[in-house]
């Protein structure tokens, strides 16, 4: 019988995996972020102070806040009807001007270069404006009031509806267009024909999202006087009336959530 010859020394051992060192560059860059923190913090003043001494005013607000003044809910329902009415008509308004002005920011539509680049330098500086930008200008021009609200929302959501809308238009299948150019289509054909049907449910979900968000950002233009609940919010935490700041924030929170609803069902349905 032959033998079976056993392991040789050393078999059956494998040497111990060395045990992985932190790179000298990751210590740095750690360094580095805790420095400019450090820093940032200077800068602001930062310190837990002040709130470890008001602690009993801490637990006063929150007990406020949990326990809203419904008998203040009749005042606000006139300012939670304009805050609706104005993220309605700035989100119409908005939808119909982008679908218009987004043909122009994207190469599918717009042939001519110099006017497609225009358009969208045009739009990143629209863009870098903030809503409360927007809303102080306008009530700056037209007075404060939901009209400035309005003016606001609708060329805050503007540039973001635009870039968005530019970008799926961008990314649409080319076959069709094609089809048109060969059959001789129009510019304006192209768009409707090829364009337009293959981005409507995105558009929409763009516009809907807008609509949202625009509920949202309404109630905090308030505070500089763009009207809405907004005003009714600043009045009441100026004052210290947490009990009614709690009952405006969860009206509002109820607003919200119906209006997220809604955009939701509308979504199903354009999705079938």
């Amino acid at each position: 019988m032959t033998a079976i010859a056993g392991p040789g020394p050393g078999a059956g051992t494998s040497a111990r995996p060395r045990r992985p060192r932190t790179a000298w560059k990751v210590w740095t860059w750690v360094a580095i972020v805790a420095g400019l923190t450090a820093l940032a913090g200077w800068a602001v003043e930062f310190t837990l102070a002040p709130s470890i001494r008001n602690v009993d005013y801490w637990f006063k607000t929150i007990l406020a806040f949990i326990t809203p003044n419904w008998s203040y809910f009749p005042r606000i329902v006139e300012p939670l009807w304009v805050t609706f009415s104005i993220s309605l008509v700035a989100a119409a308004f908005t939808a119909f001007f982008a679908i218009i002005v987004a043909m122009l920011a994207s190469r599918v539509t717009m042939r001519a270069a110099w006017f497609y680049r225009l358009t969208k330098g045009v739009l990143a500086v629209w863009r870098s404006l903030p809503d409360v930008v927007w809303a102080m200008l306008f009530v700056a021009m037209v007075g404060s009031g939901p009209f400035a609200g309005t003016l606001a929302m609708t060329f805050f959501g503007f540039g973001i509806v635009v870039k968005l809308t530019a970008e799926t238009i961008d990314a649409v299948d080319r076959g069709p267009l094609e089809a048109v150019d060969a059959a001789g289509g129009t510019a304006f054909q192209r768009a409707r024909v090829a364009v337009v049907p293959a981005i409507l449910p995105n558009f929409a979900s763009y516009a809907l999202y807008n609509f949202e968000s625009t509920v949202r950002a309404s109630v905090v233009l308030g505070y500089v006087g763009a009207g809405g609940v907004g005003t009714a919010l600043a009045v009441q935490s100026k004052e210290g009336n947490y009990e009614n700041v709690a009952m405006i924030v969860l009206a509002t929170l109820v607003l919200v959530i119906a209006i997220d609803a809604l955009s939701w069902l509308l979504r199903r349905w354009l999705s079938r």
